[in-house]
């Protein structure tokens, strides 16, 4: 199963089993996945087997080696055949003219084509006795007809010739999906897990629940994510982010599943199953992503549907016509249609598409970018402008309280310190865990104050939190039981509520005048405190900006903070237009007006409240480490290391891909026009139309795996894939 129309043929058999509830189809890795009650496996077996298309079971893992067997069988028969060919090229050369040699070259011939070709001909059989034609059809038809009319010694070559070239190139393409499924082998099958008594016992990471403790040592490999708790150590992730110098690791630092320890032994928690780690995520997205169809490949696969029946009428035309108009010989015409057949077998254009998308995908996996299929590396490279969000994207996303003013007359600062810490604590956004990291609750435990008396906790996107805090959080110097509301969050949220003051409103502009990020403490009647915020810019953001504007995007900053704090990082940032004081639904707005007025438009955002305006932008890019998991779910695109200047280099690669992909296609076409024109004027043999198309095939495959080797990125190691060892075991289905 390679190309789409069997996948056709496939739907159609399996149409009428009412119980299958989907189909996945990944013709690259000649996978299907059915979803259905095990009731009826059985018969979706039988159905798709009586195709010509015999089907296994595959098991989750497959060894290389078992893998390695398979093809050597396959290639081994193919080589077999062709030099079976030889023999019977040799005896209708040599030979004498006699009607036993001429059964034996037959004999040979005919068992050469059965050895390399039973399967393309029961294939072939399949879809001409259903009307289906396709390449197997082509090919069928050109190696039965040229053995009927005499030509056995080259039908007989054809057929090895073409098994060989399939061969090699499902080799060449499974190296584009290996890179891929290398990543199975990062993340170790045991780990080393402390157990009830204190004692270490390697164990099978299936078993491991989180909460588990495991120790790693020097220049192993993490089998989860999880949170370290003791030791000191760096660790390589350059498999998972991209990044090209390992990162330190102590106490409260994360690690990734994967990702190899460096110099010192770790113990850390298990924050998640095996099976919902950041790698195992990437290898469900990627594997996803090679499975969907870009619109060229849907194109081209129409294509091809409508020129593979066209070439056969037109071959037909050649076979019958030329005797009956020009009085050529019966079988110099039949051989003509023939070498038609085979030369135009579209083979090298269908096979042209997801061998590039697939290596483009990988290539952005390598450098530390999800992209979530083929439609968006396609499309990446119409972008016209990029919006980019400011907190946790442009910059750090991990701000620092610089400042608090206590502005209540009726509650003790002890009392306002202690809501604050206690609401600040409930929320993920940067801004509040900087404020909740920065209070000091004066003699309270920080942790029990962020739980104590808290009622009805919510988030409100763009705006804030609020929560009725109860009487565990009343003033010291009262002994009245109260039950209020409180909200933490921006100015924008304040002013809206009437609470700000013209006093308030002094203070406020005298912080943001200095850049600050501002969020505002208030009960159903006032603001209560100030908290004035400081984030920094990311090293590569100044670089990231300049990238994108050197290939034509216009950048724009969306942000729901200030005008002055907004303009203060736009200015170092490089950000000409600014649009500032958003609500998510302002930002979402932002996204439709640019759409309509200037093109396809990316956006590029971390929190929860980018979410709508990632979701709606032509093409979504979100965060992987500071992003949300809203966020990314969002988005059509991660970037495992935050490193914005991925963006561009996303839209070099798409603009790449996009180069390829219509290099292939014209070389598909272009040789295959060249030998028709040949084939018509009597100047191309079959030998010459297979190595055509063989050639054709193989040329689409190298040029598409060029994309594997060259990295946009000059001089940066690796990415998702990174470095591993030899693949040892690979996702076969």
């Amino acid at each position: 199963m390679d190309c789409p129309a069997e996948e056709g043929q496939i739907r159609g058999a399996l149409k009428e089993v009412s119980e299958i509830r989907s189909l996945q189809f990944d013709l690259t890795a000649r996978t299907l996945e059915v979803d259905a009650p095990e009731s009826v496996w059985d018969e979706v077996a039988t159905r798709i087997t009586s195709l010509g298309m015999p089907c296994r079971r595959l098991e989750t893992i497959q060894s290389v080696e078992q893998a390695r067997n398979l093809q050597r069988q396959e290639l081994f028969r193919a080589i077999a055949a062709l030099g079976i060919a030889v023999v019977a090229e040799l005896i209708h050369l040599m030979a004498a003219d006699t009607i036993a040699w001429k059964a034996t070259g037959m004999g040979f011939a005919a068992f050469a084509i059965g050895l390399a070709g039973f399967g393309v001909l029961r294939k072939g059989w399949f879809a001409l006795t259903h009307a289906k034609i396709n390449i197997n059809a082509l090919m069928t038809v050109a190696v039965v007809g040229a053995f009927l009319i005499g030509d056995w010694p080259e039908a007989a070559m054809v057929m090895a010739l073409y098994s060989i070239a399939e061969l090699i190139e499902a080799r060449a393409v499974s190296r584009a999906r290996n890179a891929i499924k290398g990543l199975l082998n990062l993340a170790p099958m045991q780990a080393e897990v402390r157990q009830r008594d204190g004692s270490w016992a390697r164990t099978g990471v299936q078993s491991v629940r989180p909460g588990a403790v495991v120790r790693v040592r020097p220049g192993e490999r993490f089998a989860f994510d999880g949170t370290v708790l003791k030791g000191h150590s760096s660790a390589d992730q350059s498999a998972i982010t991209g990044e090209s110098v390992p990162v330190e690791k102590s106490s409260g630092d994360p690690v990734f599943a994967g990702t190899v320890n460096q110099y010192g032994e770790l113990e850390f928690e298990v924050d998640k199953p095996a099976s919902d780690t950041v790698l195992a995520r990437i290898i469900h997205v990627v594997e996803q992503a090679q499975s969907a169809r870009a619109p060229i490949q849907r194109f081209v696969d129409r294509f091809a549907a409508v020129y593979t029946p066209a070439v056969f009428v037109i071959a037909l035309l050649v076979a019958i016509g030329g005797p009956l108009a020009f009085g050529i010989a019966w079988s110099d015409s039949i051989y003509k249609a023939l070498v038609l057949l085979v030369i135009a077998c579209p083979c090298a254009l269908v096979i042209s598409t997801p061998v590039t998308i697939v290596s483009g995908l990988t290539s952005a996996a390598r450098m530390g970018v999800l992209i979530k299929g083929g439609v968006f590396l396609e499309r990446a490279h119409h972008l016209t402008h990029i919006a980019l969000d400011k907190t946790g994207t442009l910059t750090r996303g991990k701000p620092e309280m610089v400042a608090s003013q206590i502005l209540s007359q009726t509650q003790s600062e002890h009392t306002v310190l202690k809501i604050a810490r206690a609401l600040a604590g409930r929320s993920d956004h940067p801004v509040s865990l900087a404020i909740a990291k920065g209070l000091t609750v004066h003699g309270s435990d920080p942790e029990q104050s962020s739980q104590d008396g808290i009622h009805h906790f919510s988030a409100e996107p763009g705006r804030g939190v609020v929560a009725r805090v109860e009487t565990a959080l009343k003033s010291d110097d009262s002994g009245e039981s109260r039950v209020m509301t409180y909200r933490l969050g921006n100015h924008r949220w304040m002013h809206e509520l009437g609470l700000c003051t013209e006093q308030v409103e002094i203070i406020l502009n005298g912080y943001e005048a200095q850049g600050y990020t501002l969020s505002l403490l208030a009960d159903d009647r006032s603001v209560l405190a100030v908290f004035a915020v400081a984030d920094t810019i990311r090293e590569s953001a100044r670089e990231a900006v300049n990238q994108l504007q050197a290939l034509g995007v216009k950048v724009v900053m969306l942000t729901g903070d200030n005008a002055l704090t907004a303009r203060k990082i736009a200015g170092q940032a490089g950000i000409v237009e600014v649009r500032s004081e958003l609500l998510p639904q302002d930002k979402l707005d932002a996204i439709r007006d640019m759409q309509e007025t200037a093109g396809p438009v990316g956006m590029v955002g971390d929190g929860i409240n980018d979410s709508p305006a990632l979701a709606s932008a032509d093409i979504g890019f979100a965060m992987g480490q500071a992003g949300t998991d809203i966020a990314m779910e969002a988005a059509d695109v991660v970037i495992m290391n935050d490193d914005l200047r991925r963006v561009s280099r996303t839209i070099e690669l798409s603009r790449k891909v996009n180069q390829v992909l219509w290099q292939n296609i014209s070389l598909a076409l272009g040789i295959k026009a060249v030998f028709l024109v040949l084939a018509i004027f009597d100047h191309a043999t079959m030998w010459m139309a297979v190595f055509a198309d063989m050639g054709a095939s193989l040329l689409v495959v190298l040029n598409g795996l060029r994309l594997i080797r060259s990295s946009p990125i000059s001089g940066q190691s690796g990415g998702v894939t990174g470095r591993y060892d030899s693949l040892e075991a690979g996702r076969v289905g």
